[in-house]
């Protein structure tokens, strides 16, 4: 039998999702700094967990997302997948309007600055990004958008 493309996600699917997503959001980076990330540090398939601050664009506050990250050298790689929904992750617009953001795996905490990888620099990724967490590319197969994946550099 071949595989089946994932089918995108309703409008009204997301709706509905978007709550939970943000009830799960919040209570993983609770959990996750009083455990100094030894609980919720890792997710499906042991992908590793980071919180990420980044300031809001509209607000001007800080808001601390958990999210999936892979190294690379020195860097940092993020997915901007919000499951393969039809737009970008709130958190992806705040790192586009301000790129100084911080980073915290388990207690420590770092400085850094992202940036959109080039289209060569996501295809080199991709195959890392999917052997850590397969269901990338069936996030990629459920929508038309194309994925951004961010480098995030110590400052």
């Amino acid at each position: 039998m071949a595989d089946k493309k994932p089918r995108p996600f309703t409008e009204r699917e997301e709706r509905m999702a978007a709550p939970f997503v943000k009830l799960m959001s919040n209570l993983n980076t609770w959990i996750y700094r009083i455990s100094g990330g030894k609980i919720w540090g890792t997710w499906l398939y042991g992908a590793p967990v980071a919180l990420v601050t980044a300031i809001g664009r509209k607000s001007g506050k800080p808001r601390t997302v958990p999210l999936l990250y892979l190294w690379e050298g020195e860097n940092i790689v993020l997915v901007a997948s919000k499951g393969g929904m039809s737009h970008h992750p709130l958190w992806y617009g705040n790192m586009v309007a301000n790129p100084n953001v911080e980073i915290q795996i388990g207690a420590e905490k770092t400085k850094m600055t992202a940036r959109d990888a080039s289209d060569e620099e996501k295809a080199a990724l991709w195959p890392k990004l999917v052997k850590m967490y397969p269901d990338y590319d069936d996030y990629q197969a459920r929508t038309e958008r194309n994925i951004p994946v961010l480098i995030l550099s110590p400052r």
